[in-house]
């Protein structure tokens, strides 16, 4: 009897995944609890397993796009065929050999690679080695190799010659195929654009009262929490305050039903070698300045390593994206779906402001806050970025609540 292996919900606002790399051949026996596949989203890969014993058939190839509850393959269940050798340490050793070359086989000997990157690599002439593996533990994948493949001076200058050829007034260009975590970035950009009415608001704000907080608290607050206080604590605290004062923000659109959410997990945006992922702070409203900074720290140390998971990933109200790290002055972020808000930070500049009737130098930040005006009027749009600055300017109004 065979059983079907469908594409699993991902996530919120994800409708489809792509077939990442096929770690088991097609018509090979798998066992249940075996990893067979990587599926890729615009938000993570997530690998496969088998949930029963039997003969693997593929239902669609390396890259096919699917939907979300789309079979991507059948395990027609039954014992192992005759002569098929069962798992133990000398299989194993013998998979080991067939997958991975022998110390003696060259430079790539001691590379982890899916085998259908070895195979590309070995027809382009890659030096494994070189290549930075995007997979689970490190692992190189097929789509590693082919944007190493697209970055060789070969290539490049094959894309120039090809193009050169076309025509004699042709310009100098460099062509390669989109990574299937790219695609699925930009088609979620679009869509977020097509189904919400996104509007932006701007405003500034004087950095002085917080930097000097800092300034005067950081070494206190180190000794005590083993943490660096950052802007980005003083950001979702004053985000928190700004979604209690206007709850309209913190809602979200469900078909004809407005979503009221009375919880405060913030999402805050993370760029990473793979493209920009959002994991989320839990109860942002209960936890103090220390929790969110070690939550901040711990966050980043799994999208370095690779090591974010799904349930990170899920459940935010709003989102908070910092540009002003990139050197970003001004910009109009793009919603989060289904979220009804997000706040775009910036670059810290020393400007000429009017203070009390006389010009004077301060630290400014200029703020923007995106949010759906479906569900957002512009005067509770307006409302919330100024009780963002009201508390980032007067950052005791957290402490003392008020």
């Amino acid at each position: 009897m065979a059983h079907e292996i469908k594409i699993p919900s991902v996530g919120e606002s994800i409708a489809s995944a792509t077939i990442g790399t096929w770690h088991k051949a097609d018509g090979a026996y798998v066992k249940a609890g075996e990893m067979i596949l990587t599926i890729e989203t615009d938000k993570i890969s997530t690998e496969l397993e088998a949930d029963r014993s039997g003969i693997l058939h593929h239902l669609a190839a390396e890259g096919d796009e699917l939907a979300i509850g789309a079979p991507v393959a059948s395990i027609e269940e039954g014992e192992a065929p005759a002569g098929e050798e069962t798992f133990s340490e000398s299989s194993a050793a013998k998979t080991s050999a067939d997958e991975e070359p022998s110390h003696g086989g060259g430079a790539d000997a001691d590379v982890k690679a899916t085998p259908v990157a070895k195979k590309i690599a070995e027809g382009e002439g890659i030096d494994l080695t070189q290549v930075t593996g995007t997979g689970s533990g490190g692992k190189i994948t097929k789509a590693d190799v082919l944007e190493a493949a697209a970055k060789t001076p070969e290539s490049q200058s094959a894309a120039v010659s090809q193009g050169a050829a076309a025509s004699d007034t042709a310009k100098p260009v460099i062509r390669r195929k989109m990574t299937p975590l790219r695609r699925k970035i930009a088609t979620h950009l679009v869509n977020a654009q097509h189904e919400a009415a996104i509007l932006t608001t701007f405003n500034e704000c004087d950095m002085s009262g917080v930097m000097e907080l800092r300034k005067r608290l950081q070494d206190d607050f180190v000794a005590r929490h083993g943490v660096k206080l950052g802007f980005m604590s003083f950001f979702i605290k004053a985000v928190v305050e700004g979604l209690r004062s206007v709850p309209s923000v913190n809602a979200r659109i469900e078909g004809d039903e407005i979503v009221e959410q009375h919880y405060f997990d913030i999402g805050v945006a993370v760029g990473t070698e793979k493209g920009l992922i959002v994991p989320v702070l839990r109860d942002c409203e209960r936890k103090s300045f220390a929790e969110i900074e070690k939550d901040i720290i711990d966050y980043a140390g799994k999208a370095r390593d690779g090591k974010i998971g799904l349930p990170d990933l899920q459940g935010g109200v709003f989102t908070i994206t910092n540009g002003g790290i990139y050197g970003s002055l001004l910009s109009t972020p793009i919603l989060n779906p289904p979220q009804s808000g997000i706040l775009g930070m910036h670059s810290i500049q020393q400007r000429p402001v009017a203070v009390n009737g006389q010009v004077v130098i301060r630290p400014m930040m200029y703020l923007a806050l995106s949010y759906d005006h479906r569900l957002v009027d512009g005067k509770e749009a307006v409302t919330f970025l100024v009780k963002v600055k009201q508390c980032i300017e007067n950052p005791e109004r957290m402490l003392l609540g008020v």
